[in-house]
């Protein structure tokens, strides 16, 4: 048997769901790779990864998908490094550039705008530089680490974990693990749920939450406890029901508005590797 290949994303959250992997002997099971969101979903879709922390947008989009239970990249408050960003307010904002290298918070800036900040808006995607976003537009999406550097003072911002909640009551949940179906036989000794729940236990430990944020913080120019704060403030590790709920609202509302089609059924991965709807 070959060893299951994993698509990872190389943000910041997700370093203590990689814990394990990288740290400890998870990772002499699998091939990985880092990636953005979107194209760690596309890896999946071309059959060139069998598990990946996919953006929850794409399992509306990508069939015969499984998910891990229990674990999941989402947010109970502000979140932080997903923004809007913009030169005028809200109610002046016509064109919004798009950051590309996401599907769930293209979809959620979509929704927002349709269900509670007013349509009629155009959306153009780019990559994500906000200094060219706002030159040729209103407002920019930013997302992930660049997100969590950006001088907010500069712009009118708004954080749309904390637009979501605020107007739902509901978690937002931008990413979960997923693995192909068709992968599932290439390891049917390991207990795949088990191995990743394990690895974002213990990458939330105090000490590896210390050692995420010592290593990450000279890299993205932050200070060593705003890392710690976002990790384990703003971002909530945990596919619970609340999480569920949310999900599944955001999955209706995205479909009424156009921009996903309406997704098939979770489906979750149980005992001995098995598929339960």
């Amino acid at each position: 048997m070959r060893p299951l290949r994993i698509s990872a994303i190389s943000y910041l959250n997700t370093a203590p769901l990689m814990w394990d992997f990288e740290h400890g002997d998870a990772g002499s099971e699998f091939e990985i790779s880092f990636t953005v969101p979107s194209r760690c979903a596309e890896a999946l879709r071309t059959n060139i990864a069998d598990i990946g922390i996919i953006p929850a947008a794409a399992y509306a989009t990508i069939p015969d998908l499984v998910v891990l239970p229990r674990i999941a990249i989402a947010t109970r408050r502000a979140v932080r490094s997903i923004l809007l960003l913009s030169k005028v307010p809200l109610e002046k904002i016509h064109t919004v550039a798009l950051d590309t290298s996401s599907l769930t918070s293209v979809a959620l800036t979509k929704v927002l705008f349709a269900k509670f900040w007013g349509g009629g808006r155009t959306f153009h995607s780019m990559p994500p530089d906000i200094d060219n976003m706002l030159r040729q537009h209103d407002a920019g999406l930013l997302i992930g680490d660049p997100a969590l550097l950006v001088d907010r003072a500069s712009y009118y911002t708004l954080d749309l974990g904390e637009e979501w909640i605020r107007y739902t009551s509901k978690p937002f949940v931008f990413a979960f693990w997923a693995v192909r179906q068709d992968a599932l036989h290439e390891a049917p000794s390991l207990d795949l749920a088990a191995i990743f729940q394990r690895s974002r236990d213990l990458g939330l430990w105090p000490r590896s939450i210390n050692e995420i944020a010592f290593k990450w913080a000279p890299r993205l120019g932050l200070r060593e406890d705003q890392v710690r704060s976002y990790l384990t403030e703003n971002i909530h590790y945990e596919l619970d029901p609340g999480c569920l709920e949310g999900l599944q609202l955001f999955y209706r509302y995205a479909a009424e508005i156009g921009a996903l089609p309406a997704p098939p059924e979770l489906c979750f991965l149980g005992a001995a590797n098995a598929a339960i709807v």
